[in-house]
């Protein structure tokens, strides 16, 4: 029986939406629509992927971004090459070792190069889709100090981590809870990946919101996908497919 109520709400997306990851992205674009009754998921898309496939140059790409911006799937700025290439030190360098494989692009820039990043993804994407972009989550969901200074200048609606999404101007916090995701890169984060997804089905289903989080990824690894499908069919159940946008307005 369904334990669904209106004020508990589901937010799923897919991240690292680019040229290079266009078919991994419609293969989980197909999958979320048909869990949640319909285009109701953002995509997270990166205008050069690790500075290897510029979305400027796209034009094919463009068109499917936004005919997936008319449909109603929400956009959101990865970021702009997803590639951290900084020196860390101290808590930073843990994060960058130990919460990605060099992908916290924006763990640490300062906030004249974040900013400039941030401006040039907005500018792009807004201009491709014909609309505002929902807002910002940096790579691997990792900012410093110089990034989170940018984003209050940068003109974004909203941003996320691993445990909330905000108010990127007010700094207000929305929501709070982990986000589930999976991990495909090695054998020891897919099974960790998959405990944590198997737990969360059973203790989050009594939490107000529910954030998960698909990669380009996951399609690589039957179990991610098994479990990434069980995850959206438990959810659905007690949560309703919301947008993004929604957390602003209260509905």
């Amino acid at each position: 029986m369904s334990q669904f109520t209106s004020h508990k709400r589901l937010l799923a997306s897919i991240h690292d939406v680019g040229p290079g990851s266009e078919r991994q992205v419609e293969q989980l674009g197909a999958l979320l629509e048909a869990r949640l009754g319909g285009p109701r998921f953002a995509m997270l898309v990166v205008p050069d992927h690790w500075a290897r496939h510029p979305l400027r140059e796209n034009h094919a790409f463009q068109a499917k971004l936004r005919a997936w911006a008319d449909a109603g799937i929400e956009m959101f700025v990865h970021g702009w090459f997803h590639r951290d290439v900084a020196e860390h030190d101290g808590l930073a360098r843990w994060k960058a070792r130990h919460m990605t494989a060099g992908e916290g692009e924006f763990l640490g820039l300062d906030e004249v190069a974040a900013l400039q990043r941030m401006h040039d993804g907005k500018a792009l994407i807004e201009d491709i889709i014909g609309r505002d972009c929902a807002g910002f989550i940096a790579p691997a969901w990792l900012y410093g100090k110089g990034a989170r200074a940018a984003l209050k200048r940068a003109g974004f609606a909203l941003a996320e981590d691993h445990w909330k999404v905000w108010d990127a101007q007010s700094e207000a916090v929305l929501l709070k809870g982990p986000v589930i995701t999976w991990a495909s890169r090695s054998a020891m984060r897919t099974a960790s990946s998959l405990v944590f997804a198997a737990l969360a089905r059973q203790v989050l289903p009594w939490t107000r919101t529910v954030r998960i989080a698909v990669h380009p990824g996951d399609v690589t690894k039957d179990s991610l996908l098994s479990s990434i499908d069980a995850t959206l069919q438990c959810f659905v159940q007690t949560h309703r497919p919301s947008r993004y946008a929604d957390i602003r307005v209260g509905k």
